[in-house]
């Protein structure tokens, strides 16, 4: 599958000794971003893997609506039933799309917050069903 991410999320690496972001940590982090998509602006997508983890930290909210259900397919496509999709914590808006999209769409048996240990609510635990007939 091939994408174009829109972005990056600085996660982990740019925090000081306090566990906070170091704003210093941050600005060289962004400054690099921007070198690195200015060398990427003339590449085409990107394959990401079809492993049954999405993480959707540098995609804008606009293309989860594709994005989910295409990556989905190419799971069940590959025999991948259990998937993890990682929205981020943030203020909760993108765990409410992308489950939205879930609720609609046949292929998906169930879906639920993540456990502790598979991303909290920062992720989305999917069950594809097997069978084709939906």
């Amino acid at each position: 599958m091939a994408v174009r991410p829109a972005g990056v999320d600085a996660h982990t690496g740019v925090e000081g000794p306090d566990g906070r972001k170091d704003p210093e940590k941050v600005r060289r982090f962004v400054e690099e971003a921007k070198i690195g998509f200015k060398m990427m602006a003339d590449t085409g997508p990107v394959e990401i893997p079809i492993n049954g983890v999405l993480d959707l930290h540098t995609f804008l909210p606009r293309e989860v609506k594709e994005l989910v259900p295409d990556y989905l397919k190419a799971c069940r496509e590959k025999g991948i039933y259990s998937v993890r999709i990682i929205h981020g914590k943030g203020t909760g808006t993108l765990r409410k799309i992308v489950q939205s999209i879930l609720s609609r769409l046949p292929e998906v048996e169930s879906f639920h917050t993540a456990e502790g240990t598979g991303g909290g609510w920062g992720a989305t635990s999917v069950t594809l069903r097997r069978d084709e007939s939906q």
